[in-house]
């Protein structure tokens, strides 16, 4: 998300460095460009228009303080202004009230409600510890309730039955009592959308919403529509009295303009993206580390965070045991190792996060892509567990069967190897007394993380002082 954005913005921004004060002379330029990559975006006009003014009122003779030079003051204030915009901080939900705290999902037919249902589910027994419950009162779309069946097997929610012959209000109501009966924390209801807004579908959602009195109800909306997310929201606001704003799609939205306009537009929070198909792609919003990521400054507390959630415990643990114990990194750690990077979204999903990865040079970016991981796992499924724990059996014959094996070339195998031996001496280095400097000293050759030109080469803020 924001990848066009982004790339527009860092090259306007650029045209501030090394200037004496900012005036409106010396800022008229950048400005212009970012308005034309606000508008390339997809922001609303009207939105885009505020954030300029604001932008200028700021930084025409804003003082620059010794800390900073002129080009990082005004891309300070252009930080916090798109943070401003899109809601200055994180809206959680509020789940106060009597249980089952009701959520209503209100939205477009095909902008990812009935997932974002089953995301919302997980995220809330997982990370809230919530016992919650979803039902389905879309009774028009075929197959939709047998939709949210199966992914509320898969995140491991309360299925509450539906059918397409009842009313919308009569599952709504009788799934209420159920919730009840069986002591869940939260139920999700799942609605009926349209292919656009109108008065019929808005008279029934409000009759829902009348029933049920929802303590959260929130809009979800493709940001792949851009500016016409924020004025279908804004036609939903004026219908129901919406808390949220949940931006589905966010991966396939190169632009960013829905999450550039909403808020402004609506003056509800986003509370939400969501990521790609699976359950676990749902985040909650943070404005400011979201503005971080747009200006190519990383958004590192969101890494953190994942790899709490997601990186396997036990099996570093017992990784750096091995380690300490004097083992050998073997090839089976690598896999591991690789798994647990897929699990956090891939090479190119954790590089995204890292300040200052947006300002390498293509020929670098090309270098790094989950493609070349998926290989090498495909290489290591191919060989036999002896061979995965003592690799220096592989000889001749044996990359060529391994070759065969995986469908790669000799050379393929033989790369995979010499990465793994650069990724044991890093380990090694690890598990002795000061080996984060040394590990550090020694990414240069971690796989698929060669920058061209050295580490000379690295953007701004990664190299070494």
């Amino acid at each position: 998300m924001f990848e066009s954005l982004s790339d527009r913005l860092s090259q306007s921004l650029k045209q501030i460095t090394g200037k004496a004060r900012l005036t409106d002379e010396n800022i008229a330029d950048a400005l212009r460009d970012v308005r034309m990559a606000l508008l390339e975006a997809d922001a609303a006009l009207p939105v885009v228009k505020d954030f300029i003014e604001q932008v200028r009122a700021k930084a025409i003779g804003q003082a620059v303080t010794s800390a900073l030079n002129p080009g990082e003051t005004f891309i300070k204030i252009v930080h916090d202004e798109l943070v401003h915009i899109m809601g200055d901080a994180n809206d959680a939900l509020n789940l106060a009230t009597k249980p089952p705290a009701v959520i209503l999902m209100a939205g477009l037919q095909g902008a990812g409600k009935t997932t974002t249902v089953a995301k919302l589910a997980r995220l809330l027994k997982e990370r809230e510890k919530k016992k919650v419950a979803v039902v389905s009162a879309d009774v028009y779309r075929p197959a939709a309730i047998a939709q949210l069946e199966t992914l509320a097997g898969e995140v491991q929610a309360t299925f509450i039955s539906s059918a397409a012959d009842e009313k919308p209000v009569d599952i709504a109501e009788r799934a209420l009592k159920e919730a009840n009966k069986q002591l869940a924390d939260v139920l999700i209801l799942d609605t009926a959308g349209r292919l656009a807004v109108d008065a019929e579908m808005m008279a029934e959602i409000q009759s829902l919403h009348q029933a049920m009195k929802p303590i959260e109800t929130l809009f979800v909306v493709d940001a792949m529509t851009g500016q016409d997310a924020a004025n279908t929201a804004k036609a939903f606001n004026d219908a129901l009295p919406l808390t949220g704003i949940v931006l589905a799609k966010t991966d396939g939205d190169a632009r960013g303009g829905a999450a550039l306009s909403v808020r402004a537009i609506t003056g509800k929070p986003i509370k939400f993206m969501g990521i790609g198909e699976k359950t676990d792609g749902l985040e909650p919003f943070y404005p400011d580390r979201l503005a971080s990521r747009i200006l190519g400054m990383g958004d590192v507390l969101s890494l953190i965070e994942e790899a709490e959630r997601k990186v396997d415990k036990d099996k570093a643990q017992r990784l750096a045991q091995k380690m300490q114990s004097g083992r050998k990194f073997d090839l089976e750690d690598f896999r591991d190792q690789l798994e647990q990077m897929s699990n956090m979204g891939g090479i190119t999903g954790m590089l995204d996060k890292l300040p200052g990865m947006g300002q390498l040079p293509e020929a670098a970016k090309a270098q790094v892509n989950d493609n070349q991981f998926k290989r090498m796992g495909v290489i290591i499924d191919s060989m036999t567990v002896k061979e995965r724990r003592f690799p220096d059996l592989i000889n001749g014959s044996r990359k060529k069967r391994i070759a065969n094996g995986s469908g790669t070339q000799i050379a393929d195998v033989n790369r995979l190897l010499k990465q793994h031996k650069q990724m044991q001496k890093m380990m090694k280095k690890v598990s002795r007394k000061g080996g984060m400097q040394r590990m550090m000293r020694g990414m240069q050759g971690m796989p698929g993380m060669q920058m061209p030109g050295g580490a000379g080469s690295m953007p701004p803020g990664m190299r070494r002082r």
